[in-house]
């Protein structure tokens, strides 16, 4: 199992929007997730940041991703979520959400 951990800006004037379309996750959106492999999945907010941590047990992360990119509805999910973030400045090239570095892990 490998961890992942991401950060983005939320555009305060879509925080209720966002926090709506969370509240009720669409049955869609959660399956293509469960068959990337990708579970214990939560995202936090505190102070116009939010911050996503999520857990991934299959063997191939890249193809796993691409396969949610290439989902219709997870595309569909993200022409709604996507107007509501701004990407930190610091983001690398052809990120959105800017990946954080695990510094410290206790089981």
């Amino acid at each position: 199992m490998k961890r992942f951990a991401a950060v983005i800006r939320l555009r305060p004037e879509k925080e209720r929007e966002y926090l709506a379309l969370h509240a009720a996750a669409w049955p869609g959106v959660l399956a293509a997730l469960k068959r990337a492999h990708i579970g214990n999945y939560s995202i936090f907010l505190r102070d116009g940041l939010l911050f996503s941590y999520l857990e991934y047990t299959g063997s191939d992360y890249a193809a796993d991703t691409a396969a949610i990119a290439a989902d219709p509805v997870s595309r569909e999910w993200w022409a709604l979520t996507d107007p509501c973030q701004r990407p930190l400045d610091s983001v690398a090239e052809g990120e959105w959400w800017a990946s954080a570095e695990e510094i410290f892990h206790l089981d």
